[in-house]
């Protein structure tokens, strides 16, 4: 009851507050709308992201070089699982092209030396240790003549090829004069003497192709002709070539002509060679020549020094008969007709045969042609004995699949495969929004790190590499990119090798041919979204960290919450990380992670087997 002192509360209220009140219900129900609509989802990611990160450039991320850390100090508490050091017999680990593996398969046609992967259970999850005294290899172009036997100590080929000038050991370093089995007097002079016959200096011939490469030395010298190689031979008794050749600083790979198709596009080289290469080319009704056929592009050429061009001089030496030996060049010239090629030279050692540019100005006989319509879908395909058809032209002038534009013009100028349209959702307008895209962050990676487009990042890998944008962007002498396209992108492998860039396709489910320590600088953009529910990602980081060189550098783009998984995991491998906001500023979600692999190598203390 109310008093008569204070008389009662009016329950009424003032229009203005009202007003107000329903002024701020309004604001709140719009707010909550546009929070739930997912406006405005990346601003919150990224102010969380920008609360525990530092954007600028950071200056505890050290990419020089250093020599003097031997020992592995372990983390006292870690916060995430660290991987421990693999025995120390690891160090040369390839896991898809181990000996011990590849001896318990066929060696019809090669099979025991193609890849071989462990399986699942099979894996390694450990880091693969650097051997004792390892050192960053020398600049190039000194590293294409010089390698630190610390860090290959194989002297075999020293030995076996001795009198062929592959290389030699002087003191701790190996010395690669240039010299070849078929070229003694050095790599230099026998080029020259191709370019006699082959547009090598006139940009007209860009990629080439060495099967059985050796310690790759045809690739290195014809670098300084600005003509990029793809090398590769087998992991076999000639001991560590493909680890020499990238030790040097040269584009190869471990692999071999055997029953599956080589890991390459159709029409992707001007030029390929053999050069005393002991691949039996007229085996298999002349299978291995069919598939080098599909790799070569129209108007491309074809060398073949050693067995058996010139047998009537090395038919002795080579302990062959005269009969069986023009008898197999016979076979090899009929083979080369039949796939239209014409033969433009032969003197001495070598011999040169030019693939026609389009079917119009070949007369073929009767032969099985492949029936497959696409000649890029290669990933583990056995190889078949049929010739790929050239693709079809308007006239006899037109080449094949289209022409191409000499080096460098030919790296931006928009690739045949795309201005034909083959390659589904692009076209030249985003062909070109692509390269000035990559262009933009390769000037926001050289921001960030100096060193890179530098000597000190020689080899390099972009694991997802879709046009060829980065390598386009990044191309200098002073480096190479092997441009990996995985086998469940968009096959844009075509349009690479149409730019004048190498590359090569592969599952990262898998171990890579390669043996480890071979790349300076690995680029992964959207590799592990790709990724994230094909295998584990724990699994790709080892790989990366398998091939990559101690203080090498990795560079991330991704999503910032597959990144922030990225950074955990390899928080227990040996990197220093540091996650920077996208270019264009912290409200964009996709991140940009570096890394830097610290420098550490095997030894006491660092063994996991089980008998120390």
């Amino acid at each position: 009851m109310g008093s008569k002192h204070n008389p009662p509360v009016s329950r009424t209220r003032s229009p203005l507050s009202i007003f107000i009140v329903f002024c701020l219900c309004c604001f709140f129900y719009v707010l909550g709308a546009w929070q739930r609509s997912g406006f405005g989802k990346g601003d919150r990611i990224a102010l969380a992201v920008t609360k525990q990160t530092d954007c600028n450039i950071f200056p505890d991320l050290n990419f020089e070089t250093h020599h003097n850390t031997v020992e592995i100090i372990e983390p006292s508490k870690p916060k995430t699982k660290v991987f421990k050091p693999c025995d120390v017999k690891y160090t040369d680990y390839t896991p898809c092209q181990e000996q011990d593996q590849a001896m318990k398969f066929p060696r019809e046609n090669m099979i025991y030396r193609e890849r071989h992967c462990p399986p699942e259970k099979g894996k390694l999850h450990c880091l693969i240790p650097a051997p004792k005294g390892y050192r960053t290899p020398f600049p190039w172009p000194k590293g294409r003549d010089y390698v630190h036997y610390a860090n290959v100590p194989y002297k075999s080929l020293t030995v076996e090829k001795a009198v062929q000038n592959w290389v030699q050991f002087q003191g701790d370093v190996f010395k690669f004069p240039g010299g070849g089995t078929m070229f003694p007097q050095g790599a230099d002079k026998y080029i020259d003497e191709l370019a006699s016959v082959i547009p090598i200096a006139d940009g007209s011939v860009r990629t080439a192709l060495d099967t059985g490469c050796g310690v790759a030395s045809w690739g290195a010298y014809l670098m300084k002709r600005n003509v990029l190689s793809m090398s590769f031979a087998p992991r076999d008794n000639h001991e560590a070539q493909i680890q020499f050749a990238l030790e040097r600083g040269v584009p190869a790979v471990i692999g071999v002509l055997g029953s599956i198709r080589l890991p390459y596009p159709s029409r992707a080289f001007d030029m390929a060679q053999c050069s005393r290469c002991l691949i039996p080319w007229t085996s298999n009704e002349g299978m291995y020549l069919m598939e080098v056929d599909r790799v070569l592009r129209p108007g491309g050429y074809w060398i073949l020094s050693g067995p058996p061009i010139n047998w009537k001089t090395y038919y002795q030496t080579w302990k062959r008969s005269k009969k069986d030996l023009q008898a197999e060049q016979r076979k090899i010239e009929e083979i080369a007709e039949s796939l239209c090629w014409e033969k433009k030279y032969e003197k001495g050692d070598i011999a040169i045969w030019r693939k026609r540019e389009n079917e119009k100005n070949c007369q073929r006989k009767s032969i099985s042609m492949c029936k497959s319509g696409n000649a890029d879908n290669v990933w583990y395909k056995e190889m078949e004995t049929c010739v790929t058809p050239f693709p079809k032209v308007t006239s006899a002038k037109e080449v094949a699949g289209g022409g191409l534009k000499k080096f460098p013009e030919r790296l931006f100028a928009v690739p045949p495969r795309i201005a034909k349209g083959l390659v589904e959702g692009i076209t030249a307008e985003s062909y070109e929004e692509d390269n000035k895209l990559w262009k933009k962050h390769v000037n926001e990676y050289k921001r960030i790190n100096k060193l890179i487009g530098t000597t000190r990042y020689r080899n390099v890998m972009d694991m997802n590499a879709g046009l060829g944008g980065f390598a386009a962007a990044l191309e200098s002498q002073k480096s190479w990119v092997m441009n990996v396209v995985p086998t469940i992108a968009k096959n844009t492998l075509g349009v690479i090798y149409e730019r004048g860039l190498v590359g090569i396709y592969h599952d990262w489910c898998e171990g890579f041919s390669t043996y480890p320590r071979t790349y300076d600088f690995i680029h992964a953009s959207g590799v592990f979204s790709m990724y994230q529910n094909s295998c584990k990602l724990e699994d790709i980081l080892l790989e990366m960290d398998r091939i990559l060189r101690p203080q090498g550098t990795v560079i991330f783009r991704d999503e910032v919450d597959v990144l922030n998984e990225v950074r955990k995991i390899s928080g227990g491998m040996r990197w220093d990380t540091k996650m920077i906001d996208h270019e264009d500023g912290p409200l964009v979600p996709e991140k940009i992670l570096v890394a830097v692999k610290q420098y550490w190598v095997g030894g006491a203390g660092n063994s996991t087997s089980n008998d120390e």
